[in-house]
């Protein structure tokens, strides 16, 4: 597996494709409708603007595993410290520690870029992914139950965060 920056010209075709897989057989979006490659290019300009990474792992062949971002958790000038990721993982490639090198690739992206805390939130029945988050630290903190609807059934959705010991000399303003 080899760590890369995702483009949208190189890469958009295989997210948009992650991300339409997870839209039509998971609750990992409370999404109804594909994505579309306009949406894929706002996406990548939005990350682009805000200087958010988008990470991929390929493998030796150059397929994309799988990715990982983050963007602003809130838009207040008093949550600039803190993001909410996201992870997701190619089918195909699930169950080969993808996600898990992924989670820790973005955690150290985001220490870098001196963010505090880190806040996934996750469908309440995705168990896998409340466990790699475990694994890596995070601890359970909201629970939101019926926060969204699909497949015909209320989901409930749980909120887990990583508080990091950056930066070092936070500051109002």
């Amino acid at each position: 597996m080899n760590l890369i920056t995702c483009t949208f010209d190189q890469h958009a075709p295989a997210i948009l494709a992650i991300f339409n897989d997870a839209i039509a057989n998971s609750t990992a979006l409370y999404e109804y409708q594909p994505r579309t490659m306009d949406t894929m290019r706002a996406w990548f300009d939005a990350k682009a603007k805000s200087n958010f990474p988008v990470l991929g792992l390929v493998d030796n062949d150059g397929t994309l595993m799988g990715f990982a971002s983050y963007g602003s958790f809130r838009a207040y000038p008093g949550f600039k410290y803190s993001v909410e990721h996201s992870v997701y993982v190619d089918s195909r490639f699930r169950g080969r520690g993808v996600g898990r090198r992924l989670l820790s690739e973005i955690i150290e992206a985001a220490k870098s870029q001196h963010y505090h805390m880190m806040i996934g939130g996750i469908d309440a029945e995705n168990a896998a992914s409340i466990a790699l988050h475990q694994s890596l630290g995070f601890t359970h903190c909201a629970s939101i139950k019926q926060a969204g609807f699909k497949f015909g059934r209320w989901l409930d959705l749980e909120f887990y965060q990583l508080l990091l010991p950056t930066p070092h000399e936070p500051t109002d303003g």
